[in-house]
């Protein structure tokens, strides 16, 4: 089914494609991260996350709207041997119009998809910045709507089968108005491996949010960007064979402000606490309250630096902050070569 589905996508892109000259382009980006986490709460996640990736890749560019892309993403943790820890291939199909984005292969998450903290951890940034599978994304003038399959472990006799499929999408009734609404969905699939161990069991864990918000940004002078969401979440929780689905669920909102290189963000949570697999551990809590004070001393066309100061607030503890200092860079695509069909 899978292959079946590769092979439309490809073959109604190819169809729809203009003849112009082909081109090979060339893409550098990074980032470069020190992120401590003093978690009173989570003493398992109370670490210092720091690195840097490097992207590097290729892309062949059949015309307007076809291209391939192949290349590497490379991580090393500042102290570790061997130098690279973790190299990502990128190697992906993709189709690209005014509308529509499909994309099949390993590829960067990054400016893709875009998932609440509570939903997708910060620290997947680092250690995991590519999707392998599909993605297909439509927009317009009223927003966008993206889905995507994920798969994060191929079944072996001693590997599970572990995939992830997410949804995520934004729409704005009035194209000069503030007013707007965000939807998010995943659902993670956890399968045995081929030799079934005692006591095993699939397990389902996903989350869905949606949320109401206004964006001020372009509608007053007080602030560079001023926007405010409230919603609601649910998690999803089963292991089959022993319960059915649990749904936690809960209030979210956040706030945030920005002023030349200065912003903040504000974000809540109350209600039944929630075990998402690769979400923020604080949303396991019945309340949570997260203040990011942000700091950009860095800003150019290619590199933007900055510092986050955040400070986590539980019932259990008011004292768990967490201080970071990104740095990314991205020289964009580069044209290098150029064929006439």
């Amino acid at each position: 089914m899978i292959k079946k589905l590769y092979f439309l996508i490809i073959l109604f892109c190819a169809v729809t494609t203009e003849s112009i000259a082909q081109t090979i382009d060339v893409h550098f980006n990074g980032l470069g991260f020190l992120d401590n986490h003093e978690y009173k709460e989570f003493i398992e996640r109370s670490r210092t996350y720091s690195g840097t990736r490097t992207a590097l890749d290729f892309g062949l560019n059949l015309d307007t709207l076809n291209s391939f892309v192949v290349g590497v993403n490379g991580l090393h943790e500042f102290g570790a041997k061997p130098f690279f820890g973790q190299v990502d291939p990128v190697f992906y199909y993709q189709f690209k119009n005014t509308n529509w984005q499909f994309n099949a292969g390993e590829f960067p998450r990054e400016e893709l998809v875009n998932f609440p903290r509570a939903m997708f951890n910060d620290t997947l940034r680092y250690y995991r910045p590519n999707i392998q599978g599909l993605l297909a994304r439509y927009q317009n003038t009223h927003g966008y709507e993206t889905f995507f399959i994920d798969w994060l472990s191929r079944q072996t006799d001693v590997d599970r089968e572990q995939f992830i499929f997410a949804a995520e999408g934004k729409y704005q009734p009035w194209n000069h108005g503030a007013f707007y609404i965000k939807h998010y969905f995943f659902m993670m699939h956890d399968a045995g491996a081929a030799i079934l161990l005692p006591n095993d069991h699939i397990n389902d864990n996903g989350a869905a949010q949606i949320r109401l918000g206004l964006d001020f940004t372009h509608k007053q002078y007080t602030f560079d960007s001023l926007a405010v969401e409230a919603g609601a979440m649910m998690s999803l929780e089963r292991s089959r064979g022993l319960d059915g689905f649990q749904t936690p669920k809960g209030f979210v909102g956040s706030v945030y402000i920005s002023k030349h290189r200065i912003a903040l963000f504000d974000e809540v949570y109350a209600g039944q606490g929630s075990n998402i697999v690769y979400g923020d551990s604080y949303y396991s809590e019945k309340f949570y309250n997260r203040l990011d004070v942000i700091y950009t001393p860095f800003l150019f066309k290619n590199v933007k630096g900055q510092f986050v100061f955040s400070f986590h607030q539980t019932p259990q503890s008011t004292g768990s902050n967490q201080e970071v200092f990104r740095v990314t860079y991205d020289l964009g695509r580069k044209v290098i070569a150029k064929f006439k069909e």
